[in-house]
Parts: structure tokens; sequence; C-alpha cells
């Protein structure tokens, strides 16, 4: 690869080019930027910090090492039903969050390792702000110019209005692991994914949990069967506030008092917002693009090529906020990455078929959903199983939940949603079916041993295959 025009290490304005211009270094930029090179461009990626990719820092790593020191406390303490006496349980909140930050640490160091091996010279740190569709202004001291540029420049946690005036006692996702030990109470707002598993993680780690969110289904679940199940399974765990908003927090003490809909109030030590994350788009000069933006600011692009309309630009990841879940934004960045590079050396760009729609949630039971999941519009058949009669799910003491397979009328599966114990095997496999198109009868045409939770998709795949039409 030729190198960037020159070396940036200037005190006064530089002028550089190059052919594809990558704003973020998270994990769509990573990917995108080593894809524009793998095409053969003069590819550089612009950081602002802090780096290490959502996941890694923020995101679903540090979450899931607290999901693994619930599930130890949680497994402990249920130990008696396996006629195995553990004692008593003591949760150590400084040591639990102690081992995230480190193993966190650990992730987000091996991200900033693999960074590493990139060309020095292909890298540039600074705020990168558009003055014209193909020019960038990094920082104040250098301008690039390029042919064609890729933004991933990720999100950032949204906080509810009620919630801005309370400093250091609200919390986001991207403060609540550097906290020094569990608080006594919380409350979270967002019954999605995040909110749900950290929720659940907090009460079962000895933390008193409400839960609130103003829709009426948790973890994203839309089938009604699914969604009591989800109900009456949490609520057991945590206070759950399905149909409330909260609309009011004030300081109260060393706490913060809530107030929400239907007359409520509360008080607690601390307050998670986890109502979900917003892109990183403004006040980067997006107008200045030609891109052509929706309302809150955001560029109209093409969900196959992630080509903005109008523009030089491409835009991936938690960027276009369409899939902001990892293995996307993955994929996301080498295309967009190949396809900026394919614009810059005037080439046709690749419009690959999307995958399907796979998001999970990691609470116990675990909760996924595919394709879409469940739609009261499309006329589509239901094929059900029950994990509270499934032998594997009682042998394990885990026999909550269902799964509901969509089917077609002629009997391709379309969909599928499921709350259950590891799902996210399940979910893979009828994923891997929808995606390649599989109808009922080929799909059960498949080996499903026994015992094991796998036998749930045979039972609903039957309860399709009885089904006429």
């Amino acid at each position: 690869m030729r190198e960037i025009e020159r070396e940036i290490e200037c005190e006064i304005e530089c002028e550089i080019s190059c052919d594809v211009a990558v704003i973020g270094a998270g994990t769509a930029g990573i990917a995108a930027h080593r894809a524009a090179l793998g095409e053969g461009a003069r590819s550089l990626l612009i950081e602002q910090g802090p780096g290490g990719t959502t996941c890694a820092r923020v995101g679903c790593m540090p979450s899931k090492l607290l999901i693994s020191a619930a599930e130890a406390a949680h497994g402990a303490r249920g130990a008696e039903t396996f006629g195995i006496s553990v004692g008593g349980v003591q949760v150590d909140g400084p040591r639990v969050l102690g081992r995230v930050r480190a193993l966190r640490d650990d992730f987000v160091a091996s991200v900033f390792d693999g960074l590493a091996d990139l060309p020095a010279e292909s890298r540039l740190t600074g705020r990168a702000v558009f003055e014209g569709p193909q020019t960038l202004r990094v920082g104040d001291h250098t301008r690039l110019r390029f042919k064609a540029a890729v933004l991933a420049s990720g999100s950032s946690p949204s906080l509810p209005t009620p919630l801005r005036a309370l400093g250091a006692r609200a919390l986001t996702t991207d403060t609540l692991f550097e906290i020094a030990d569990l608080p006594d109470s919380l409350a979270v707002l967002g019954a999605g994914p995040v909110g749900l598993e950290l929720a659940q993680s907090m009460a079962r780690l000895g933390v008193r949990v409400s839960l609130f969110d103003p829709g009426d289904s948790a973890g994203g679940l839309r089938d009604p069967d699914l969604t009591r199940a989800a109900r009456a399974i949490f609520s057991e765990a945590f206070d759950l506030h399905l149909g409330a908003e909260v609309e009011g927090a004030e300081p109260d003490g060393e706490g913060v008092r809530l107030t929400w809909s239907g007359g409520g109030a509360g008080r607690f030590a601390r307050v998670l917002a986890a109502a979900g994350r917003s892109p990183n788009l403004a006040g980067i000069g997006l107008e200045q693009t030609g891109a052509r933006l929706d309302a809150r600011g955001s560029p109209a692009f093409d969900p196959h090529s992630l080509h903005c309309e109008g523009s030089a630009l491409f835009i991936a990841g938690d960027a276009n906020a369409d899939r902001p879940i990892l293995h996307e934004a993955s994929r996301q960045g080498r295309i967009s990455g190949r396809n900026a590079a394919r614009l810059a050396a005037g080439g046709p760009l690749e419009r690959p078929r999307r995958w399907v729609a796979l998001a999970m949630v990691f609470s116990q039971p675990q909760i996924a959903v595919v394709s879409g999941g469940f739609d009261p519009e499309a006329g589509h058949r239901i094929g059900r199983a029950d994990f509270g009669r499934q032998g594997r799910a009682r042998v394990m003491d885990r026999a909550q939940g269902g799964l509901r397979l969509y089917a077609a009328p002629g009997g391709r599966l379309v969909g599928a949603e499921m709350i259950g114990p590891e799902v996210e095997h399940l979910a893979h496999l009828v994923a891997h079916a929808v995606q390649d198109g599989l109808d009922v009868a080929t799909f059960r045409d498949r080996p499903f041993y026994h015992p094991t939770l796998e036998e749930a998709l045979d039972t609903a795949l039957s309860d399709l295959a009885g089904q006429r039409g």
C-alpha cells in the first residue's frame, strides 16, 4: 500500500488526501478500514477516542461478565434443588466489579493489539467534521480530501429527560461498570435486551431492582403467549413495571426519588438508563456531504450497499441504527469498506443479500427472536413447544418458557421467537434454516438428539407439520 501523502505530525494545518476515509475505529470502522485496504485503496482510519469498540468496552463483554457472576450466585443459591448444600452465599460487590473491569480491560487491550498491525501512517486521531462532499477537517490540525468515506462513528447511551439533572446518580451502560460497589437498590429504565440483562443480573447479585418500560413486553418479544410467560418469569426476580413511564426524578439524600405513571413513586440508590443508544451523528457536518437527511439528521442509505443517497458516503454499524449488533456491524463494515474502495476507483457497488435478523437476550431464561419474530398481520402458521414440559429442561431445573416457529402458508419457515434455557443455540439453527429457505418438512428431516433442548425444535416442527394449509 502506498503511504498516505505525508506523515501527520505538524502543529500547523496539514492538507492530505486518500481514497477512503473511515470515521470511527470500532467494530464497523476497523472492518471497513481493513476491507478498503484489502481492495488496494489508500484508506485512512480516523478515531476520536476512546476506542476499543463499544462491545468490548461498555457493551456485550462487560455485561456478560456481570451476567456470569450473577449466574454463579444464583446457581449456588439454587443448588439445594439437586440435594447439594452450599451454605450461605455472600456476594462481594467490589470483587465482582473488579473482575468485570479487569477482564473488560483485557478485551479492550486485545482490540488495540489488533489495531497495532495496521500501518501507522493509515491512522489518524481527532474529531472528524465534514467541510464538503469530499472534505473532512480532523481536529484543529488536518484537512483531509477523500474520494469516498465510511461513517462508523458508533453510538452513545440515551439519557431520558427526567434523569438529566441527577449527575452521577444516573448511570448509563458507559458508566455502570465503573462504580466501586453494587448499589443497595437500582431502578432500570428500559426492558429491552440490555435493560433486562442488567436488571436480572443486579437482582441475582442482591440488589433490590425495579425495571420500568412504557411498553407491554420485555426483551423484544411480541408473541402474546411468550410475552405473558416473560412477564410472569421476570416478575418473580424483581419488580417489573411494564406499561409504566418514569415521569420525574430528583435527588433524595445520596439517592434518587422517582415518580412514574399511574401515581407510582419510590426511592433508589441509583437509576440506570438502559433505553437504547443514539447514533453519534450530531455536529459532524453531515449537511455538507450532499446526503439526504431525515428529520433527525440521519442519512438515507441503501441497506444492502450501505451507500448514502446523493453522496460519496457509506454508513455502517451503530451509526446507521439499523441493526446495532456486533456481527451485523462487522459485516456492514466489510461491505461498506469494499464499496467505498470501489466507488473511489470508479467501479460498481456490491449489494449482497442481507442476513436474517437475529437478536438475543442473555437473561435466564434466554430470549431470542429470528427474522422479526411474530407478525400478527402476516397470517403465518405457528408451531409450538413448551419448555415447561420438556425432559432436558426439567433435568436442568430450568423448565420455563416456550418456543414458537412461524411458517408461511406453503410451509417455508419465516421466523421464530423463544424464551427458554440456552435458546441462543436453537436460534442459530432456526436463523440458518430461514436464511437457507428451508420448509418445515426439510428442516424436520434433520437429527434431533435425545435428550437435548434442541428437541423443542422437533416438537414445534411436528406441530407445524400436523397443520393444514
